[in-house]
């Protein structure tokens, strides 16, 4: 008789690292493709479709590119925390923290200065971004609480206090009654390349990708992130001090995904409106995964993520598909990524009855 043994892999095959990510985005278009058959579309031609609209003229490129930024921050952030074995899944909040905190301070703050208004609005964005995230970082250290779930739920919180700005108080009067503030003076708004809707968060986001990968390749704070997150129980006996790492990596962590509010906002929107976000916090958590939680890495996946909502829109318009369908798409790739993950970490081995 057979029975199905699981054991943790001593070493891993360097080979894994390009062929699993790969293997599981693999999977994830395959399984899509019969999600796509069954709604009575094409699976090849939509394909197809997105891959044209994604990269198949300037427009769609750039529009790539786009989504790809906060995508890119949002994702830099979440690495950071997941590194540490902190489960951050309160990007999204932290991405509507820092558009709030920006909105707020173009709103009180605000200095017809271009270059001086971008300082505020980044230490706004930042400040209370990282302040959000922090908080449930010091539940997690001081007093064990799931971060899982009270980063889940300050999302909600935030969500509600931006509807109660753009709602309520802040909302513009010239808006015809829709969700949103006045637009932002042109002070406020961070400069665009060309022609283009790719505005200059894109520096940021690659400068932050190449910064925090330094930092936690080559530096003491970043050597303690890593040897915390494998080995929580060794690193405190060496006398790494998890609480306050924990505070602080989450407070960078809710920073940068604040500065990718601000970008959202003063960049492209130029504005706080309803539905800021689009859920890019949480396709950040896909975005890391993909990575495997390497800050460059980020940066293509990012673009790879961003290519595929710019293809979801051709879903809708071309193909007459809803938007679920590409939420269906993304929750593929985040499972299979996440099943790649535990066969990357375990092997399953069949154990004859008798043997050692």
């Amino acid at each position: 008789m057979k029975y199905l043994k699981v054991e943790r892999r001593l070493i891993t095959p360097a080979w894994f690292t390009v062929a699993i990510p790969l293997f599981a985005i693999i999977l994830a278009l395959v399984t899509g493709a019969v999600f796509l058959y069954f709604m009575g579309v094409s699976p090849l031609q939509t394909y197809t479709s997105m891959f044209k609209a994604s990269f198949g003229d300037t427009y769609g490129l750039t529009e790539t590119i786009v989504k790809a930024i906060p995508l890119a921050m949002a994702g830099i952030a979440v690495t950071l925390s997941f590194k540490m074995l902190i489960w951050n899944i309160g990007a999204e909040g932290q991405i509507l923290m820092g558009a709030l905190a920006t909105a707020a301070a173009v709103r009180y703050f605000f200095v017809d200065q271009p270059f001086i208004m971008f300082w505020i609005m980044f230490a706004a964005a930042a400040t209370a971004g990282g302040i959000w995230a922090a908080f449930a970082g010091y539940l997690k250290a001081r007093w064990n609480v799931n971060e899982i779930i009270t980063t889940l739920m300050l999302n909600y919180i935030v969500l509600n206090m931006v509807d109660y700005f753009v709602y309520g108080p802040w909302r513009d009067p010239a808006s015809l009654g829709f969700p949103m503030t006045a637009p932002f003076p042109n002070a406020a708004r961070l400069p665009l390349l060309g022609d283009t809707r790719i505005h200059t968060g894109l520096f940021l986001a690659i400068f932050l990708a190449f910064f925090f990968w330094a930092l936690l390749k080559w530096t003491r704070w970043g050597y303690e992130i890593r040897v915390i997150g494998e080995n929580p129980k060794a690193a405190t006996f060496a006398g790494m001090n998890y609480l306050r790492n924990a505070v602080m990596v989450m407070f960078v962590s809710g920073a940068i995904a604040g500065l990718a509010g601000m970008c959202e906002i003063a960049g492209l929107q130029g504005r706080l409106q309803h539905g800021s976000s689009a859920g890019y916090g949480y396709t950040a958590i896909i975005v890391a995964w993909l990575a495997r939680l390497n800050p460059l890495t980020v940066l293509f996946v990012a673009f790879l993520i961003g290519a595929l909502f710019v293809g979801g829109d051709t879903l809708q318009i071309v193909m007459r598909l809803p938007l679920s369908s590409i939420l269906v798409l993304q929750g593929l790739l985040l499972f299979f990524v996440l099943g790649g993950e535990f066969f990357r970490r375990y092997r399953i081995r069949i154990i004859w009855r008798g043997d050692n």
